[in-house]
């Protein structure tokens, strides 16, 4: 199979693309929300939007839980993007709600995993209600593929710039766009157990992204290939669209 990325001509359609998005379905005025985690995935969904729209249209919400290490990270990309952004701090209402379920039951982890991130898509479509705006996703094609999202989560959104495309394209594009390094290569880490993304999936991006573009059949370590097939196949129900019963009955 042939692959070829060319990051400059990605780039320019990638910025068409969101300018079309708006163009259609929305107002001159209407603005993009983005969540501003200061990770490779938002710098460069904040910063083609910016491209797209101009820096007065896009809204940078960071949202820290009570404390967070990296929270300059966040600062440094609004500041050189030169968006309006607003910090709303989630950790009362993480804290506050799951003492609340913690009366009724007991959370597991992966309540505790999920909930902060499902709040903080509550918290977007908050801030893009009162502005007039439309949620940007930033989940890209790597981390789709296996799961690595929180349905109704980071995984929500009413756009998808990054989607479609991998890990090591989308460093490629922020490179381009001249985003900080620090912010463009920055390693990503869960925030909870101390591990980067890669230690938690038992598998690097470079070989996924391999993987999924053809390059590579991973024939050489096939316990990490079943384990990206077993991934993919589990994690389907977050792609595609909610499942309906279909009475037959003919709509207009």
């Amino acid at each position: 199979m042939s692959y070829s990325f060319n990051t400059e001509k990605t780039a320019a359609e990638l910025i068409k693309w969101v300018q079309e998005y708006f163009k259609e379905n929305a107002s001159p005025e209407t603005k993009a929300v983005i969540g501003i985690s200061g990770g490779k995935d938002s710098s460069v969904a904040a910063a083609v939007c910016v491209k797209a729209l101009g820096k007065d249209r896009v809204i940078g919400v960071l949202m820290p839980q009570g404390e967070q290490a990296d929270i300059d990270c966040s600062r440094l990309l609004v500041n050189t993007l030169g968006i309006k952004n607003y910090t709303i701090n989630i950790g009362d209402t993480v804290s506050s709600f799951m003492g609340e379920l913690k009366k009724h039951i007991e959370p597991t982890n992966q309540a505790i995993v999920n909930t902060p991130a499902r709040i903080r898509m509550t918290t977007l479509y908050a801030v893009a209600a009162c502005v007039g705006g439309r949620v940007v996703n930033t989940c890209n094609l790597s981390e789709d593929w296996v799961g690595y999202s929180t349905k109704f989560g980071d995984a929500a959104g009413d756009f998808s710039p990054l989607s479609d495309l991998t890990v090591t394209e989308v460093l490629q594009i922020g490179d381009y766009l001249g985003l900080p390094k620090e912010l463009v290569h920055k390693v990503p880490i869960d925030g909870l157990c101390g591990k980067t993304d890669e230690e938690n999936l038992g598998f690097t991006y470079a070989m996924l992204d391999t993987y999924i573009r053809g390059l590579s059949d991973l024939s050489e370590v096939p316990e990490i290939k079943e384990k990206i097939d077993r991934m993919h196949r589990n994690n389907l129900h977050k792609l595609r669209l909610m499942p309906k019963f279909e009475c037959g009955i003919k709509t207009i």
